[in-house]
């Protein structure tokens, strides 16, 4: 029988604080850390990802897809034998809802021009 190759991961989020370390197995898919990701994320933080699609993760400068298992995400000439493997969790920024659009289209209406051509 063969032994599974367990992989020590932490993510670094944006304001440098650390969400892990914890084991993984090597056959765990990048959608499944992104929801492990979310499950973690700080309470006290603000504008946290809702959905696996917020949150891209890099490992030595490349996104992981979201449907490739980690041992198909990795990169060994970047890690350390027996190391912890820092992956960065970018999320993308909530985009405002349309009732806000229009408050902010309608500020930009009213602010007039006050150049004078000569």
């Amino acid at each position: 029988m063969a032994v599974e190759e367990l992989v020590e991961l932490k993510f670094r989020l944006a304001d440098g604080s650390d969400i892990g370390p914890s084991k993984y197995s090597s056959t765990t898919t990048v959608t499944s850390l992104k929801e492990r990701i979310i499950s973690q994320w700080p309470k006290d933080k603000e504008n946290g990802p809702k959905s696996v699609n917020d949150i891209k993760l890099i490992n030595a400068g490349k996104i992981l897809e979201n449907n490739r298992t980690l041992a198909e995400s990795r990169t060994p000439l970047s890690e350390v034998p027996g190391g912890v493997i820092t992956m960065l969790v970018v999320v993308r920024p909530q985009l405002p809802d349309k009732h806000s659009d229009k408050l902010q289209d309608e500020s930009q209406k009213k602010v007039g021009c006050s150049c004078t051509i000569l």
